[in-house]
């Protein structure tokens, strides 16, 4: 089969997807094929500010490699901070370059690179307390951060230079690390923490190592991982591709870790061709979602830990450590390599969903002396900023956290899976104002200019340019939560299903037209969507599309005072015209009750902001007796 050309250049032979071309249904575009505005572009810019530009920040990071020892007094995973950041500053940079971001990332490359000691590792821990705590999981990072960098790299010697030392890297822990019976010490056992769970997920970037080098000593280190089943205590892989039991019922339970496990092993799949392991993350993924994501689409409400989510969301103890970042970004990740792999449109709207709500919420756009991203997002009554995830101190008195390093990620992501490529044309996802600019299967240059103020208003119209008529696919995501869905192709109604793509297979042209409109009426989610019953859970949620609304303590009214609800004929939720928000919000609207009152919600993200008491929020509302 001929293959698309955006695949053919973006995955390559000698890339860290190749394998990915003849497993895959979408492909992520090329860099510098989008140019958007919107809400996630002004996000990007906020934190692009905050964080990714800081180049005094980068050079903390750096810092710990090059003093060798950081992380021996307390075990710590400082190791980890430089290279998640880095991994989501190139994401960032793929979906919104600037050459002023890909020289402060050249930078500290550069810089990181004279660290490497003279074993060939980038490491915190010294030789003698290596293979301890976090050591593999931050060496892992170093991989990840780096590899990432190379497919931005626009320096062939350079590129060169890091891919020779991340062999280098690679070798000081092959040296080390492996089978017992050959004197060296297992990869489980590389970890005092989740029964090793953290230092198999090694697995991925060295998967990436095997088809950046074509070396078999990668997958032959591969294999070994595979063989050790993700933790000493049972092979979450093979419990996996049973398909019996949900996440939360392994017996090791963290969330973050576990995916990073499962996303090493797609990577094997994708290079061996082992159905199974394919089957193992379908199914991993698919019971995470029916069992373990919550209203703002993520999961955890146990510290960041598997825990039934579903269910427990509704469990109204105070809890200040749930729905952790890190794991709403990593949790993202993985529904991009489901859609990626599966072409099926649930996971591209699982996707929106966690980023319009729990990675968007988690954006400090309002504490000036916080961290770029909070730590943990509340469901219940609640508080934001209430812990640092992953905090470690730093030099100077200052300090750090895993999930501020990690939301960039989550961004870039956002950005990327807007639009993707598949074999018969280009698919869109997320609907975001501006231009994606591609190419057709047949290598001619095309864009789709998308007009609209999307997700606040349903309507979305695209603009087709191409230099030569062509006939090929255009997908369109018809999100599942739009009940009544409209599409026009100049003009001309296409009929649509909610909750898949409509193919629109034809003969384009220069000066084509789209239009879609969306659903976007004010819906209400009981607890009987997630399996509980509302006489146990009195609570309600509402959602305008993927935007979940919140109650806000500064909008004027108890948050914690129950509610009715007022339908239509259609039992969609009937509000007033925009209410004025008292802070900046996406939404702001007044829902009516039965009692001819109203309350005032916004939405999810822009809830909550102050981290204090003052803006104390809810996304589940308490409801009347009436209402159950």
């Amino acid at each position: 089969m001929v293959q698309h050309p955006v695949i053919k250049s973006v995955y390559a032979p000698g890339t860290a997807y190749a394998a990915h071309a003849g497993t895959d249904r979408f492909f992520q575009l090329s860099n510098g094929s989008y140019c958007f505005e919107g809400v996630l572009k002004n996000a990007i810019r906020l934190i692009e500010k905050k964080q990714l530009m800081d180049r005094d920040l980068w050079k903390l990071f750096v810092e710990q490699f090059r003093k060798g020892n950081a992380d021996d007094h307390n075990r710590g995973w400082r190791c980890e901070y430089w290279g998640k950041m880095m991994r989501g500053a190139c994401m960032v940079y793929q979906c919104a370059p600037s050459d002023e971001l890909y020289a402060v990332i050249e930078e500290t490359v550069l810089d990181m690179l004279t660290t490497q000691d003279r074993h060939g590792r980038f490491a915190t821990y010294s030789e003698e307390n290596e293979l301890d705590g976090w050591d593999l999981w931050g060496r892992k990072y170093i991989f990840l951060g780096m590899q990432h960098f190379l497919e931005i790299c626009r320096d062939k010697q350079l590129y060169q230079k890091v891919l020779t030392a991340l062999d280098r890297h690679a070798d000081a822990i092959m040296k080390r690390v492996g089978p017992e019976e050959e004197g060296k010490k297992e990869i489980l056992k590389a970890s005092r923490h989740w029964d090793g769970l953290n230092s198999g997920s090694l697995l991925e970037p060295i998967m990436r190592m095997h088809q950046l080098t074509g070396d078999e000593k990668y997958l032959d280190f591969a294999c070994y991982i595979v063989s050790r089943g993700g933790t000493s205590k049972t092979n979450l892989f093979e419990l996996a591709y049973e398909g019996t039991l949900a996440p939360y019922q392994f017996p090791i339970t963290k969330a973050y870790e576990m995916i990073s496990n499962f996303e090493g092993l797609l990577e094997y799949y994708r290079v061996t061709g082992e159905e199974k392991w394919k089957v193992a993350c379908i199914n991993l993924a698919d019971k995470i979602a029916e069992t373990d994501v919550t209203i703002i689409g993520c999961s955890g409400c146990t510290h960041e830990l598997f825990d039934h989510s579903a269910v427990r969301q509704f469990d109204a103890e105070e809890k200040g450590i749930m729905q952790e970042t890190c794991v709403t970004v990593t949790w993202m990740k993985f529904c991009w390599q489901m859609l990626c792999l599966t072409g099926e449109s649930k996971w591209a709207d699982r996707m929106e969903w966690s980023l319009y709500n729990a990675l968007l919420g988690s954006v400090n756009t309002d504490v000036a002396d916080g961290l770029p991203f909070d730590s943990y997002s509340p469901l219940l009554p609640g508080t934001r900023g209430r812990v640092t995830g992953g905090f470690q101190k730093m030099e100077n008195d200052s300090y750090y956290g895993c999930c501020a390093c990690i939301g960039a990620a989550g961004l870039g992501l956002g950005g990327i899976a807007q639009a993707v490529c598949a074999q018969d044309g280009t698919y869109l996802n997320f609907y975001m104002p501006g231009t994606i600019s591609t190419l057709t299967p047949a290598g001619k240059k095309f864009a789709l200019e998308t007009r609209t103020n999307y997700p606040l208003d349903g309507q979305i119209d695209i603009a087709v340019s191409l230099q030569h008529s062509e006939n090929f696919t255009l997908g369109l995501r018809i999100p599942a939560w739009s009940k009544a869905s409209r599409v026009y192709v100049n003009q001309e109604e296409v009929q649509c299903s909610s909750g898949t793509y409509l193919k629109l297979n034809r003969e384009w042209k220069n000066g084509d037209s789209i239009c879609i409109v969306l659903d976007l009426r004010i819906a209400k989610i009981l607890p009987e969507a997630f399996g509980v019953s509302s006489s146990k859970a009195p609570y309600i949620a509402l959602h305008q599309g993927p935007v979940v609304l919140a109650r806000d303590e500064r909008l004027g009214m108890g948050i914690e005072q129950p509610v009715t609800l007022m339908l239509d004929e259609n039992g969609f939720v009937c509000t007033e015209n925009s209410a004025a928000s008292p802070f900046s919000s996406m939404i702001a609207l007044d829902v009516k009750q039965q009692d001819g009152t109203v309350f005032p919600v916004v939405d999810y993200a822009s809830a909550g902001k102050t981290w204090t008491e003052e803006s104390r929020m809810c996304a589940w509302m308490k409801i009347k007796e009436a209402e159950k």
